[in-house]
């Protein structure tokens, strides 16, 4: 389908001048160059692509050193002109026009040219209905998929773009596959003989992280309650590195094995990014597994002005990403990235016969479907790829510098203003904006139980409010002690200031009675 030649089931009969064919064994260097150039759009090496070696030393908590402003300058994904856009953009167009009458603000802003794009593939996807396990069935995707795992790599820090990776169902399902992969790494034998011939271990996570590390504990036999919850501090709300170590040393006279730490960039509540870099000092120190989950927070990775938020990431063993989330990709779309190679394979392979046969006529470490949990997979990574096409990697930095300033927009605007309260002080660490609107008639009231109670509601009804008018809507919830409050969150570039403006106004206007 993307390929200018034709995929011919006997490679050595295709015809000498397609642009797209088989990786054989038996190719020549001038052959797989050409093939895997095409992928690339010459703007980086076959060799890169090809590789499949394992690194014979481990460096699991190295610094890496990685030049970001020449690693955007020399863009694996450029981005396309215009007139290629217009061109594949344009037979879509006026199939989906209608989506755009919406007479929710929130809602004609989400749906943009670019995000059309990601949406067409997801349509032709459906159409064609490829299957996702071995290289032979679907080889463009395959390519596509390790192109743009390298680059995801590359962008964390790790040298060369080293590691390994997979695109999964979404952020829950990568955050398993990484703790699946520790415990392969340090317990090889729970794979075959299960968790009776392996110690105790332990899991450690935020009070904030999300529930998913909770739910892959129970799924994977280690039980919720060896899932260690982390304090977090009141202002910043992130993990407090002292309590870590504190609860490590006391697992350990317990006679519990410290297997894993979670560190979140960016907290699903509160946007709040751990401090990594401390954590990984004392994964280093108690030799235990560094997985950070980067699923709402990763995209951060793309801003120049704003990575320093992950400061230490690329010192993790493994990163969940979700392009889905602040990208803007369309569901879904999550990545577990891997730092050493082969782990994945090793912890997953149960080399069936009937599709993973060693002796292919081409280089079967293309085959990707002993690495997954599932057999077949989605073909997530198609939309991913046309929209980096679509916006390259400085699109994605403009995306997410844009969604960040108007996030900082947001709360200037209400930090001082009558009849809002933010709910933790400073200023959010990502777009994340949470706060309670205060009616006339609680303002003049002591902090007291009746306030709470009558502050609790007060969300819950405003919300209601918008749905039934049909103008906006925005998320609420409590939180540990805290009663009810507005979580706004930014992550579409197609927002405005006058957006922001208008929320407050309809906030105010919706709860002046309450």
């Amino acid at each position: 389908m993307l390929g200018t030649g034709s995929f011919s089931s006997n490679p050595s009969s295709a015809p000498c001048n397609n642009n797209v064919g088989f990786l054989q064994k038996n190719n020549s260097l001038e052959e797989r160059s050409r093939i895997v150039s095409s992928f690339k759009e010459k703007h980086s090496s076959s060799k890169n692509l090809r590789s499949c070696e394992n690194s014979d030393t481990e460096s699991r908590f190295r610094r890496a050193e990685t030049d970001f402003s020449n690693l955007f300058a020399r863009d694996l994904l450029p981005c396309w002109t215009f007139t290629t856009l217009t061109s594949c953009w344009r037979a879509w167009r006026a199939s989906t026009w209608s989506c755009r009458s919406s007479p929710s603000p929130w809602s004609r802003s989400w749906w943009t040219d670019i995000l059309g794009f990601s949406i067409s593939c997801q349509l032709l996807l459906e159409l064609a209905v490829p299957k996702r396990f071995t290289y032979e069935i679907a080889p463009v995707f395959v390519l596509m998929e390790q192109l743009t795992l390298k680059k995801m790599r590359e962008i964390i820090g790790w040298p060369n773009g080293e590691g390994d990776g997979i695109f999964s169902p979404g952020g829950a399902i990568s955050n398993m596959y990484s703790v699946m992969v520790a415990r392969y790494k340090y317990f090889p034998e729970a794979k075959t003989k299960g968790m009776s011939a392996v110690p105790r271990l332990v899991l450690f996570t935020s009070e904030h992280s999300h529930y998913s590390i909770k739910k892959s504990g129970a799924a994977l036999g280690f039980g919720v309650e060896n899932v260690i919850l982390l304090k977090s501090d009141e202002r910043c709300v992130k993990v407090i590195p002292a309590d870590l170590e504190a609860k490590i040393i006391e697992a350990k006279q317990k006679g519990y094995v410290p297997l894993f730490v979670n560190a979140t960039a960016g907290t699903t509540v509160y946007g709040a990014f751990d401090p990594i870099d401390e954590i990984a000092d004392l994964c280093e120190k108690y030799n235990m597994w560094l997985h950070v989950d980067g699923a709402w927070g990763g995209g951060l990775l793309m801003s120049r002005k704003h990575r320093h938020k992950l400061s230490g990431i690329e010192r993790a063993n493994s990163v969940t990403w979700n392009p889905h989330k602040m990208m803007g990709v369309p569901l879904q779309c999550s990545a577990i990235l891997v730092r050493e190679k082969g782990l994945l394979q090793g912890c997953n392979q149960m080399c069936a016969g009937y599709l993973f046969q060693p002796d292919k006529q081409y280089d079967v470490t293309y085959d990707t479907g002993d690495k997954a949990i599932q057999c077949g997979r989605h073909v997530d990574i198609f939309k991913f790829w046309l929209m980096w096409k679509a916006k390259g990697t400085i699109g994605f930095e403009q995306h997410i510098n844009k969604c960040l300033e108007l996030s900082e927009y947001l709360y200037n605007k209400i930090k001082d203003r009558e009849g809002f309260e933010m709910v933790f002080r400073g200023e959010p660490q990502h777009t994340n904006v949470c706060f309670w609107y205060v009616p006339p008639s609680l303002r003049g009231m002591p902090d007291c139980e009746e306030r709470r109670e009558r502050l609790h509601k007060v969300a819950p009804k405003i919300k209601a409010m918008m749905m039934e008018s049909g103008t906006t809507m925005v998320g609420y919830q409590p939180q540990g002690d805290k009663v009810n409050f507005f979580r706004m969150v930014i992550s579409n570039q197609a927002a405005t200031k006058s957006d922001i403006d208008f929320l407050i106004e309809e906030i105010e206007r919706l709860g002046q009675d309450l």
